[in-house]
């Protein structure tokens, strides 16, 4: 099977990074359960082996990354406390605000903010979302912030929905899935995570190559770390927030971040995800 050069990359930073020793962990506590969703992290085993690395070395103790196919089956695995963290998207973070709490959010090229992006073909000649009508649209997850959320209150705007303004609408549950989706013909357009695609760009350019971006949401809170509010303050979950915080600081975080083309991780706050916020707003009056 051919590699890509993302994979190339990525299993040499693996490869290249400081191994943490089991023997500091054998007599620690049990495993700290933290989730991912392949649809951000799209199943790249060598991005998962390296933040698995990094928590562990910075946490100093062994660390289970869950994986989940969808966001809200990440929300469910935090609220019934079969996870201790997530990574997961400001859309599910706000919609269980009340319960969650954030641990950190990723900066990425200097801001802790991203966008959505819509695509088509490279050749298509739409040059707005009012092009796409009749169409079939590929959108990541339900729960997705720019996989969904932003397409979908664009278009209530409109007091139109996705089912009603599309011909056909699918769920890739990965955001290099709609990629794919736009660039093999499955469907006319889709909507996309900005980092995910400028991240492809340069990791499979053939790939992206065979789409185009005509347009591009505001910017909005990056994908927040979390944790269940009840459960912030337990001594795991601290060490949790200090590992992600201090990533950029050691050799295992930094090779974490370079492969998932990150600067670092701040605490953030909640006036980031206001954007997202007044988005879900608009949907929920839709």
């Amino acid at each position: 099977m051919k590699s890509t050069r993302r994979a190339v990359l990525f299993g040499a930073a693996v490869l290249a990074a400081p191994r943490v020793g089991t023997r500091a962990f054998a007599q620690g506590p049990g495993p700290f359960r933290f989730a991912l969703t392949p649809v951000f992290l799209d199943n790249d085993a060598a991005v998962i082996a390296a933040l698995r690395l990094a928590l562990a070395h910075g946490m100093g103790q062994d660390i289970e990354l869950v994986q989940r196919r969808t966001y809200q089956e990440i929300s469910g695995a935090l609220l019934d406390g079969s996870v201790d963290a997530a990574w997961t998207c400001g859309y599910p973070y706000l919609q269980h605000r009340s319960e969650l709490s954030l641990l950190g959010v990723p900066v990425w090229r200097g801001r802790p903010l991203y966008q959505s992006y819509l695509l088509v073909g490279k050749d298509d000649p739409a040059l707005a979302l009012s092009d796409l009508r009749g169409a079939a649209h590929a959108f990541s997850d339900p729960d997705s912030n720019s996989g969904f959320l932003v397409t979908a209150s664009d278009l209530a705007r409109d007091g139109q929905t996705p089912e009603q303004f599309f011909s056909r609408v699918i769920f890739t549950y990965g955001h290099r899935n709609v990629v794919r989706s736009v660039a093999g013909g499955l469907t006319r357009s889709g909507s996309v995570d900005g980092y995910v695609w400028e991240a492809l760009s340069v990791a499979e350019p053939a790939l992206t190559a065979q789409t185009r971006v005509i347009a591009r949401s505001e910017w909005l809170g990056f994908p927040p770390m979390v944790a269940r509010t009840d459960r912030r303050n337990l001594p795991s979950v601290k060490a949790c927030q200090t590992a992600l915080l201090g990533m950029s600081g050691n050799a295992p975080g930094k090779a974490a971040l370079r492969l998932l083309s990150l600067d670092r991780i701040d605490p953030g706050e909640d006036a980031l995800f206001a954007g997202i916020a007044a988005r879900m707003a608009v949907l929920a009056k839709g």
